[in-house]
């Protein structure tokens, strides 16, 4: 305990307050003390005032209050759910119509006075803070009760009471048992908050590491329209934001990856005439054309994420900090940190992976929390009153959870919610229990029914899928930590920028290949062409636009912003090792599967050997196009500082074609050796082998595509589907190894990079060796083969 107050105080400031009062005051008002004490200027957190442990005691001290609670805990059997709720109410009740000692109430009157300083309609929160919340391995989120828009002295007494009693909600009860507390040992503090008018602007939560992989290097935000406890509690899927941290210091704009929520609904002050039982929030829908902007600027999202680093450089760890925007001053405020309670807390080298071995028909989803896979049969809850539906294995389905849902949460193979967004209570404690969750889908309950067998994976990225049926699912644990050495870097293929972070995290040298396709499919969806001719487009067409544009300045500004978004959260992931970036590689076939794609795309009898690689980017029709590619690749580099991607060119045919595309290229801001830009070649067509020393004059490498390298040796189609075709593909067949050679010697003799980036090595061991041993620079490999083929070659 600080020796800025008496162990017998009753009620202290928050200024009077340190990390070292946890047991005077809890985790949350002792956080609260130090920030506003300790932090350097320039964070903001709104004062106030705590009761203390000691004036909990002697409140239940009182009338003998403590022996009955405790003799009445010790009686209850904590799998009765029912019994569970009735002896809460009892508790709860007995807490409420005890009568505050007259020496706490008048301590409460004088602090609140001090801190009202004559505002008698300033507007307070009135929050719970548990002696044994917020340590590291304990979230005890949302455990007990916070209390908005409180104002006078006697609304104040009143909520500090009931804050007190919600030491005994149901789900306080249980949660201290399942994390092995004793009742008797956690006592209960009542903060008193100086409200930010986040009503009038937004809020959220943010992490200083990303949740789901708990990669350290980035922010992560969430944000809201009102008041914050919509994103808590999840009532609303909320903007996302991700900050990248080294380019934050740098002073580049590092706001690296933007998704726009639903904000359907937000929750503020219920002002006017204040009557007994009143509500003092509501919730109201959000104006759509809000709905369809984001929340914060990016300027907002860069300074959260300086106060989330000052703050995480403060405490030492890892923390999740709840924020709000004050709209009438227009600034930003801290309301609350505390240590993030799980990924931080994980340790040790060995990591268990999730992988479904087969794809069914997806019936829901939403946002992934976590990153394994479960399955069971649905169990539709509508409201708590059902919670004793759920049986051990049932995948627990609802449109919300609050804190009174977690005695039953732990039952669920896993989780899926209708609302809430990756920093929710469901999420939260989805998170802590180990369990798979799917939260925000919108209409699951709708489309999930009641004792189907459904398997729910977070194995796939930020998606979270529910799947029909039970699928078959792989475990494996992967091994962490250092490698052994070896002459050839393995670098890994990355397509989905979602994977990247967690991608990163194992052994590796960076990312020899990304490919801008699935961010293209997945994140934009619609054809380039279709987004430069908007609005001259048909209706449907003009609509689905829109749809996909909402919150961008324009539709050519949407398709630019989400190739940058994507490649930027690869570059970050992997920073600062290189990331070889493969510009767009769609065949026709491809692109017209995209939305408007059948107005713009030829029907080639062979889109392997069509309109594809450089020849398109060169196209007078692709042109304008191309140019969004390029614009995109130099903002990552030049505005987001991410100077670790490289420019890959795939399908060069001729020399010609070679030249014209460097110079296209450098009109486009990316300038060879600009910067130390480097800008790479596919070798993947017989020509750029036969012809190597010819086309290293235009680059800086080769990285070997050995997928259409093979079938244009071997005069094969790969996407053929014949079997007899496919038994004679083989990166390993001598005409293939011939040409492998002659580009790989001319590299060396060059002194340039040659790597390899295609299938071969990941399927085959045998033929990563013959790499290594040809002086390969890098072979780069999926990311569940590294360490297998790393291994391997440290072996040989």
């Amino acid at each position: 305990m600080s020796a800025l107050f008496s162990p017998t105080a009753l009620v202290v400031p928050f200024e009077n307050l340190r990390m070292s009062d946890v047991e005077a005051v809890g985790g949350k008002n002792a956080s609260l003390g130090e920030m506003i004490s300790q932090l350097p200027g320039g964070v903001r957190v709104p004062t106030g005032f705590a009761t203390t442990a000691h004036a909990f005691r002697q409140f239940l001290a009182h009338g003998g209050l403590a022996q009955r609670i405790n003799a009445r805990l010790a009686a209850l059997d904590m799998e009765d759910v029912r019994a569970l709720a009735a002896a809460g109410a009892e508790i709860r009740g007995w807490v409420e119509a005890q009568p505050f000692p007259a020496d706490l109430e008048q301590a409460i009157r004088e602090a609140f006075a001090k801190l009202c300083a004559g505002d008698e309609r300033a507007s307070f929160a009135v929050r719970s803070s548990a002696t044994a919340e917020d340590l590291p391995d304990a979230s005890f989120a949302g455990q007990q009760e916070t209390f908005l828009n409180v104002v006078g002295i006697d609304a104040v007494l009143h909520k500090a009471k009931e804050v007190f009693a919600s030491l005994y909600n149901d789900r306080a009860i249980s949660y201290r048992v399942h994390k092995g507390f004793a009742h008797s040992d956690v006592a209960l503090s009542a903060g008193v908050q100086r409200m930010v008018r986040s009503d009038l602007g937004a809020a959220g939560v943010m992490f200083t590491m990303d949740t789901e992989s708990g990669f350290p290097d980035v922010v992560f935000i969430t944000s809201s329209y009102g008041l914050g406890e919509t994103v808590v509690q999840g009532a609303v899927n909320p903007d996302e934001f991700y900050v990248h941290k080294p380019m934050l210091q740098a002073g580049k704009k590092a706001v690296i990856r933007r998704s726009l929520g639903s904000k359907l609904v937000q929750m503020v002050f219920n002002d006017g005439e204040r009557a007994p039982g009143k509500p003092l929030v509501k919730t109201v829908d959000v104006p759509l054309e809000q709905r369809n902007r984001y929340s914060l600027t990016d300027a907002d999202v860069e300074q959260l994420a300086r106060y989330a680093l000052v703050i995480e450089r403060h405490y030492g760890r890892p923390m999740d900090i709840e924020w709000g925007k004050d709209g009438r001053d227009g600034q930003l405020y801290i309301l609350q940190a505390r240590p993030e309670t799980v990924k931080s807390q994980q340790g040790g080298k060995a990591e268990t992976r999730y992988k479904l071995k087969s794809k069914g028909t997806v019936l829901a989803e939403g946002r992934a929390i976590g990153q394994k896979i479960g399955t069971g049969p649905v169990r539709l809850v509508h409201s708590i009153a059902e919670m004793d539906k759920v049986q051990a294995g049932d995948v627990l389905v609802t449109d919300m959870t609050d804190p009174n849902w977690e005695p039953v949460m732990k039952r669920a193979s896993a989780i899926v919610t209708n609302r809430g967004g990756r920093t929710c209570h469901a999420a939260i404690i989805a998170r802590e229990l180990g369990i798979p969750a799917v939260v925000g889908c919108g209409d699951a309950t709708a489309h999930l029914k009641d004792g189907t067998l459904v398997t729910v994976s977070c194995a796939q990225g930020d998606t979270g899928y529910i799947y029909d049926g039970l699928l078959e699912t792989e475990v494996t644990e992967v091994q962490r930590g250092e490698m052994p050495p070896i002459a050839t870097k393995i670098m890994m293929n990355v397509g989905n920028p979602q994977l990247a972070f967690d991608f990163a995290q194992l052994p590796n040298e960076g990312v020899g290949l990304a490919r801008l396709e699935f961010i293209i499919n997945n994140n934009i969806g619609v054809h380039p062409k279709a987004i430069l001719e908007y609005p001259n487009v048909d209706a449907d067409l003009k609509t689905a636009v829109e749809s996909v544009a909402r919150g961008h300045a324009s539709p050519r500004a949407f398709y630019v912003d989400k190739v940058a978004e994507g490649v930027a959260t690869i570059a970050a992931a992997f920073w600062p090792k290189p990331v070889i970036v493969r510009l767009s590689d769609f065949k026709s076939n491809e692109y017209r599967k995209l939305i408007g794609g059948s107005r713009y795309e030829p029907e080639e009898e062979n889109p392997m050997l069509g309109f594809r690689g450089a020849a398109r980017y060169i196209s007078a029709d692709f042109r304008e196009a191309f140019a969004m590619e390029c614009e995109a690749l130099r903002r990552v580099r030049t505005e987001m500082g991410l100077t670790n991607v490289q420019v890959m060119v795939p399908f060069v045919r001729t020399l010609g074609q070679a030249e014209r595309v460097i110079g296209l290229l450098a009109q486009h801001g990316l300038q060879r050796g600009s910067d130390e830009l480097k800008i790479i070649m596919m070798c993947e067509v017989p020509s750029n082998a036969v012809l190597a020393e010819q086309f290293l004059q235009h680059f800086d490498g080769f990285s070997i595509g050995s997928n259409d390298l093979t079938q244009l040796t071997l005069g094969l189609d790969r996407d053929s589907g014949l079997e007899l075709l496919a038994v004679d593909f083989d990166e390993r067949d001598p005409a293939v190894k011939a040409l492998l050679e002659r580009a790989i010697g001319a590299c060396k003799a060059a002194g340039k990079y040659v790597g390899i980036c295609g299938q071969g090595p990941s399927d085959h061991p045998d033929f990563a060796l013959w790499l290594a041993a040809q002086g390969i620079s890098s072979i780069s490999l999926n990311p569940d083969s590294v360490i297998a083929t790393w291994q391997r070659l440290a072996e040989a």
